[in-house]
């Protein structure tokens, strides 16, 4: 059985950044970077008999909007439904219920995500991004 925790205490860091430089949305990504970007946003943790096997964090002003990042499960766990378990806690989470503008990039997760109410763009010619190298 599966645990999921908010609490950062638990993360383990190292797990996190291997696995996530090994992405395509998280390549070159640094430890401390990382580190970083775990203090300043809510944070998920998945556990089975309490070593990390899985990863989501939010970033929110928790009113308006929220936005899924880093979301992983370590690939020898995946085809058991804990991305799945993963979600529905995120979506449940009560300091999150006001956000009513959530939003994720995916190059690859798009059915799992349509299982929680994400679709692509309804007005993509609104969207601007940012992106510096």
């Amino acid at each position: 059985m599966i645990q999921i925790s908010k609490d950062k205490s638990r993360l383990d860091l190292n797990l996190i950044h291997e696995f996530l430089t090994k992405t395509y949305w998280a390549k070159g990504r640094t430890k401390d970077e990382v580190e970083t970007s775990i203090e300043n946003c809510m944070c998920f943790g998945v556990y089975i008999d309490n070593k990390q096997i899985g990863f989501a964090r939010i970033v929110s002003d928790y009113v308006v909007f929220a936005y899924l990042m880093d979301v992983f499960i370590l690939p020898e766990y995946r085809g058991k439904g804990y991305s799945k378990q993963l979600m529905k806690m995120i979506n449940e989470e009560p300091v999150l219920k006001p956000c009513k503008v959530w939003m994720l990039k995916t190059s690859d997760a798009h059915e799992l995500y349509k299982q929680f109410g994400y679709t692509e763009l309804k007005h993509p010619e609104k969207v601007m991004e940012r992106i510096l190298k």
